[in-house]
């Protein structure tokens, strides 16, 4: 028996047979309703990184910059071509510059499973910045910072040993025992702290992804130091402008810094009767030694003009710096000087290292101090303090003073590790402190 199908029934019978075929696959390949797709799509499509590149549509392979290893050795080991890379290493300037590659630092490859083709490069350039490598379309590479959290954090402490080991015990970052040292530089020689002393600050603790990195400044500190209470408080009198002023609204800038050197300590003190170790015999000693390694830096104690750099007999390498016409400062014995007779100098700034040049049994600084041609004792001296809170920050400053007070002098509050619901940092008003903001 034979028949014939018209257009129509032939066409809605291959539909049918179709339609059962396509029913039977199953696995990767089969195909999903359309409600179904967009569903199992949408988190393929959210899921991104740090770098904010959606991992889920690419094979990331993650190492680390080997040592002596170039830009150029990273992205060959994928494939890319030679002037691929020169195109991406301009794109990146002047933003980053691809010969700063660091052994050690991290980077994420990302690769198109089904192609076999690397897409981007990713290189974390420090805790905060990292640069995305587009290597499909090089004029897309960019470099971008990652969210950074902000809060306040306490950190408080008796010294035993050292101050930089007291505040790593007690959970604060390395660099706040140095900053801390920075704040107090006109009223206090660290090198002098003694056991008992004992210190409670609020700085900026900043973290990325919950990660904690470099802090930020410490914006209220109490230090008891040999009896005495010290405070200090971050404020901004204007243009953004910061210094440290004390409950009073004094400056603790003064003229001149306590000690050259900002990690050391006092081996001999200012006397008028002490047993020189090379020439074995009683005599004063006009200045203060500092014993510390050979190479650490020596620092102007104020700013001034360089009267003399040189080899001076005895004293060694030498420099003498005349900061006004009552103050001039003088550094002994340095391995290298880095100032020349007649330069500028600024407080703070280096120019030298330690050595044990000229009359000298070991490596040290011999810091001396001259007030109106006179030898002065530079540990003893008391130093006028520079301009006050201007009249009209007064009320401004008041309020940062109230506000911070109570977390120098409640024990409590230091014993507290910064929370995920604690307070959260704004940008500072100028004029004034900082301000919290509960967000």
């Amino acid at each position: 028996m034979s028949f014939s199908l018209g257009p129509t029934r032939l066409l809605a019978m291959l539909l049918i047979v179709a339609g059962g075929a396509l029913a039977c696959q199953t696995g990767a390949t089969a195909p999903t309703p359309a409600s179904e797709a967009h569903e199992s799509m949408a988190p393929f499509e959210a899921t991104t990184d740090r770098y904010g590149l959606p991992t889920g549509r690419y094979r990331v392979d993650s190492g680390r910059v080997g040592r002596a290893e170039t830009f150029s050795d990273v992205l060959d080991e994928h494939g890319v071509a030679y002037q691929t890379v020169l195109d991406l290493a301009n794109a990146a300037r002047p933003a980053f510059d691809v010969t700063d590659l660091q052994a050690g630092r991290p980077y994420r490859v990302y690769v198109n499973p089904w192609l076999h083709q690397p897409r981007y490069l990713a290189y974390q350039i420090d805790a905060l910045r990292y640069v995305v490598f587009d290597l499909q379309h090089p004029d897309r590479t960019h470099v971008a910072t990652r969210s950074v959290r902000h809060q306040w954090a306490t950190v408080s402490g008796t010294v035993e040993g050292s101050l930089y080991g007291t505040v790593v015990e007690k959970g604060g970052h390395p660099l706040i025992a140095l900053r801390l040292s920075e704040v107090f530089a006109w009223q206090i020689d660290f090198f002098r702290l003694r056991a008992g002393d004992s210190f409670r600050l609020v700085y900026e603790a900043r973290s990325v992804a919950g990660e904690a990195v470099q802090p930020g400044d410490i914006v209220a500190a109490h230090v008891q130091h040999r009896g005495d209470d010290y405070y200090a408080f971050r404020f901004e009198t204007g243009a953004g402008d910061a210094e440290y002023f004390n409950r009073r609204g004094e400056s603790l800038r003064r003229q001149l810094l306590k000690a050259p050197l900002q990690y050391s300590r006092i081996s001999s003190g200012y006397t008028s009767r002490r047993y020189h170790p090379v020439l074995k015999e009683y005599r004063p000693h006009r200045g203060v030694d500092y014993a510390a390694p050979r190479g650490t830096p020596v620092r102007s104690v104020g700013d001034g003009r360089v009267q003399r750099a040189g080899y001076k007999g005895p004293n060694g390498n030498y420099v003498k710096i005349r900061h006004n016409g009552t103050y001039t400062s003088g550094y002994l014995h340095l391995s290298r000087i880095s100032v020349t007779s007649g330069d500028r100098v600024q407080q703070g700034e280096t120019i030298g290292y330690v050595g044990s040049t000229g009359r000298s049994t070991g490596p040290h600084l011999d810091y001396r101090l001259w007030k109106h041609g006179t030898p002065v004792n530079p540990v003893t001296l008391e130093l006028p303090p520079s301009q006050p809170v201007p009249l009209q920050h007064r009320d401004a400053f008041r309020e940062t003073v109230q506000a911070l007070r109570p977390r120098l002098d409640e024990a409590s509050v230091f014993a507290r590790a910064p929370s995920e619901s604690g307070p959260q940092w704004t940008t500072p008003l100028v004029p004034g402190g900082p301000q919290l903001a509960n967000r």
